[in-house]
């Protein structure tokens, strides 16, 4: 009645705009020509007139055109508490009507079957499944050869592994294919009667939708290799054959029972149960639902073992810790779903699950695109396995939005022409995270690609040539480098989002630029330590690896940042230098070092032979497998360079590696301190002579000695 008022008075409201504007056109033209008087309207605009001028009309025509009422938020809250009031109500009476439903659905059923009994029904179920099951396993037999193939084929890299995975999963789509056409197919076929084809069929559907979950978690978690190698080409998520086999069986049971309870609650709409009555056998299968899941969260493996750790033990309690939110969640989901709340049932699924789906995708993706483990880059995560990844991620977070927009009736199309404060927000929110996944996207591209470089860069050997150079230069700058890339964009993707959100980011970016400025004087030496540092990257004054020294500071260095750089000394100790600090830096790490050191022999030594030998040393030395890659210029003699009060000073040199000096000086001090003494050369020492005799000389004698000891050798 009241729909058909307010089409009435639509009607009424258009006839009345179409009169008015007619009305007033035709006012406009008699001013403008003389016109004929106009004839009277017709009855039915007579009509129209009488029916506006009603008060009744009038009064309702009023009230429609008053702004709505708006709904606070305690009115809200108690009209969905009286909503679920009512609908708690319904499903308790809706109980005791059940076998009646049921005795009625079984006559529909046996009317529909004509004398057979509903048995049949069920045997022409697992007949069809039968035929499907046999089409399936002779395909299997068929292509026996080609599986074998890929199961035993050797994988040498990434794209082997990549095209067996493939192959693998064209086979078991290929099965499951086969399967529906066996049984659906052949079904259909046939003529059967409308209702007993509509039940055959959900329950047909139900058994390849559980047919097709089973082969994604086969193909993720391939629970039925046993071998090792096997397991790790065809497993995409990391984990141990126990914890596969346990997460295949549970899903195949929580699908099974929910694949075949969908498929009960629909036969139940087609034989005419209430909406009341599903519902409440939906719920009743629902709990089945929660059973498996609850029983599945607390039978789970541990991390890194097949079986649940014994009680008591720090695993174990953190177990039990995590099993029982779990079990809170999911009792609070179906909570949701039984009272109707679907919005907030999708919101806390989704809360769970995309987190839980991101986390398995990413580990399914670096896992499969994982380097081969002979091609030295083992660890290092790839370019196109970062394009699947985030690829993934952002079809996951917009199938999200799009799902949590149809469970709470958001028409996303119609939100972008309206201009409210609310649409403004959630527009902004959705570009917002557009743009951080675009962000998101940029940095790990940028951060894979200077960790590929880092890697390769750290694989080339110590080495004068210009390519080693190079490539410590890159260890150096690259990790600065990443860090900076990563500072700019977060800090335009942040102004972007603030944009987004509606926030004006022009006052920002000039606020910022005055504490910019601020910052500047109130902290000189910051300043002075980043302005530093870069200008001693430009010149290339040090790299990572390299040793200097500057003042008292000195030691290999370890790494760098935009302020400071971190210096191991050789006993162990780190100093941590600011740029500012440093000064002169002196470098002897580069090109080559220069080693000279001094022998003091006595006067009565053949300068010549001690010539000879050294150079003979210093040749055999640079022969040397293990010192002729770090030998420049061999050891040799360059004179005398001086005579002392008990020797001469002669003095020796040679060329090496910057850091090589040390051993090889060692080793060629032992094999002097051998040659000269196989051929009579002596070592001077500090002696006394004292002229005289008996116990007053060597008493002298021994104070001399003591005179010309060096200082700490007297204890």
């Amino acid at each position: 009645m009241r729909g058909h008022l307010w089409s009435k008075v639509l009607a009424a409201a258009f006839y009345g705009v179409v009169l008015l504007f007619l009305a007033s056109a035709g006012s406009l033209g008699a001013k403008a020509q003389s016109a004929p008087a106009l004839s009277p309207p017709p009855p039915q605009v007579q009509q129209l007139l009488q029916l506006l001028q009603d008060p009744a009309v009038r009064s309702w025509i009023d009230e429609q055109r008053k702004p709505p009422v708006a709904v606070t938020t305690s009115e809200m809250m108690m009209q969905r508490i009286t909503g679920l009031r009512e609908r708690l109500a319904a499903l308790a009476a809706a109980m005791p009507r059940l076998p009646d439903e049921f005795r009625n659905a079984s006559g529909r059923l046996l009317g529909e079957l004509q004398g057979r009994r509903p048995v049949s029904v069920l045997l022409l179920v697992i007949g069809f499944l039968a035929l499907g099951t046999g089409a399936e396993r002779l395909f299997r037999r068929v292509t026996a050869s080609s599986r074998k193939w890929v199961v035993t084929r050797p994988v040498n890299a990434t794209s082997e592994r990549l095209h067996a995975i493939a192959l693998r999963f064209v086979f078991n789509l290929a099965d499951i294919a086969i399967f529906a056409v066996g049984s659906i197919g052949a079904f259909l076929a046939l003529d059967w009667p409308p209702l007993l084809r509509q039940v055959v069929v959900a329950y047909l559907f139900a058994a390849v939708m559980l047919r097709l979950v089973l082969m994604a978690s086969r193909f993720l978690l391939a629970p039925d290799h046993a071998a090792p190698e096997d397991a790790e080409r065809f497993r995409l998520i990391p984990m141990g054959r126990a914890a596969a086999q346990f997460w295949h069986r549970r899903l195949a049971l929580f699908v099974g029972w929910f694949a075949f309870g969908w498929a009960t609650v629909d036969v139940l709409k087609i034989l005419g149960f209430t909406p009341e009555a599903r519902a409440v056998v939906a719920y009743a299968l629902g709990l089945g639902l929660l059973v498996i899941a609850l029983n599945a969260v607390w039978t789970r493996p541990l991390p890194g073992s097949s079986e649940v750790a014994e009680t008591g033990t720090p695993r174990r309690m953190s177990h039990t810790v995590v099993a029982s939110l779990f079990s809170i969640y999911f009792i609070l989901l179906w909570g949701l779903w039984v009272a109707g709340l679907m919005g907030f049932f999708w919101l806390a699924a989704v809360a769970f699950l995309l987190p839980a789906a991101i986390a398995i995708t990413e580990k399914a993706s670096r896992h499969a695109l994982r380097p081969h483990e002979g091609s030295g880059a083992s660890g290092q995560t790839g370019l196109m396995a970062v394009y699947l990844d985030r690829g993934i991620r952002a079809l996951l977070i917009a199938g999200a939005v799009l799902l949590l927009a149809d469970a709470w009736h958001i028409d996303l199309v119609e939100m972008t022409s309206r201009d409210t404060l609310l649409t403004r927000l959630i527009r902004g929110a959705l570009s917002a995270v557009v743009i951080l996944l675009a962000a998101d996207l940029v940095w790990q591209m940028t951060k894979t690609l200077i960790d590929k470089r880092l890697t390769r860069a750290q694989s080339v050997p110590s080495a004068t040539s210009e390519v080693a150079s190079r490539e410590a230069r890159l260890r150096t700058l690259l990790p600065i480098f990443r860090n900076v890339a990563f500072a700019v964009l977060a800090i335009v993707a942040v102004l972007m989002v603030l944009s987004a959100l509606g926030v004006e980011i022009g006052p920002l970016i000039a606020g910022a630029g005055i504490a910019g400025v601020a910052i500047g004087f109130g902290a000189q030496t910051l300043v002075k330590d980043v302005i530093s540092g870069v200008f001693y990257l430009l010149d290339d004054a040090f790299r990572v690896g390299e040793y200097i020294q500057s003042g008292s500071y000195k030691g290999t260095v370890e790494s760098f940042s935009l302020r400071s750089v971190k210096l191991r000394h050789h006993r162990g100790p780190v100093y941590t230098v600011p740029f500012g600090e440093l000064g002169a830096v002196e470098n002897m790490s580069r090109d080559w070092v220069i080693d000279k050191f001094q022998i003091g022999i006595t006067y009565d030594s053949d300068l010549e032979k001690a010539r000879k030998l050294i150079k003979n040393i210093g040749q055999d030395m640079a022969a040397d497998p293990e010192f002729a890659p770090n030998i420049i210029e061999p050891l040799k003699m360059q004179g005398v360079e001086q005579f002392g009060e008990f020797a001469i000073q002669i003095r020796c040199k040679m060329t090496t590696r910057p850091g090589e000096q040390f051993v090889i000086r060692r080793k060629a001090f032992a094999r002097i301190k051998q040659a000269f003494q196989d051929n009579g050369i002596k070592f001077a020492v500090p002696t006394v002579q004292v002229a005289g005799g008996g116990e007053a000389a060597a008493a002298v004698a021994q104070e001399g000695l003591q005179l010309v000891k060096p200082a700490g050798a007297a204890e």
